[in-house]
């Protein structure tokens, strides 16, 4: 058995956030291999927010952000159990990562358990009709759809999200390692996200001028 180090234990710390004990136990078990220590300690942060998830979560702060010189604002609600938890510097410092996680990728649903069923039905239709004209067979093309849908449902979901600062995991792979710090039941309740012009049609002559800006003419 490789033998565990106090520097091996405050690298796996500052990589999970987990406490020194956990870290130790997680490098013991997997024999010092700090990489599947990470993966057993996100495991067990996973099992801890799961049975936690059923706790009353009212508390908690309501995050605003400003991006690209006022462009673009975020406002999220993250909830937790207790208003000790709210001021906790871990939690608030979640909610800034998460408001600037929307910011940046612009999700549409917190999960993918919200997305509405109306919404899937349709994104799925459109999808099976581009996939038959490849002229594959169904059970093939079904296949394929499929697994463009779970595609897509991870793009628009927040907590399915691979983390802007670390592709490595994702939004709720993070959310789940607060929760295993902090002890208690942390949720992402809502959001919006406003962008300047968003939704807006240019007038014609400001695409004009637009194009004749790139080519040079004026």
């Amino acid at each position: 058995m490789a033998e565990v180090t106090s520097s091996m234990i405050k690298d796996l710390r500052e990589r999970t956030g987990s406490g020194m004990a956990d870290c130790k136990k997680a490098l013991v078990e997997c024999d010092g291999d700090v990489d599947k220590a990470v993966e057993y300690l996100r495991k067990k942060g996973l099992a801890k927010a799961a049975k936690k998830a059923g706790r009353a979560a009212t508390e908690g702060v309501v995050h605003s952000y400003i991006h690209a010189g006022g462009r673009i604002g975020v406002l999220v609600e993250v909830n937790c159990e207790t208003d000790f938890v709210a001021r906790n510097e871990d939690f608030t410092s979640f909610a800034n990562e998460v408001a600037l996680q929307i910011a940046a990728m612009s999700p549409h649903h917190v999960s993918g358990d919200d997305i509405p069923e109306q919404a899937v039905a349709k994104e799925r239709e459109i999808r099976l009709a581009t996939a038959k004209e490849s002229g594959k067979p169904d059970n093939v093309v079904e296949k394929i759809v499929e697994g463009q849908i779970s595609k897509w449902k991870k793009e628009v979901s927040l907590l399915d999200q691979p983390w802007v600062k670390d592709d490595s995991k994702t939004v709720g792979d993070l959310l789940n390692e607060l929760v295993a710090k902090l002890g208690e039941n942390i949720r992402v309740r809502r959001f919006i996200r406003y962008e300047v012009g968003e939704g807006l049609e240019k007038k014609a002559d400001d695409f004009a001028e637009e194009v004749a800006k790139q080519a040079g003419l004026s």
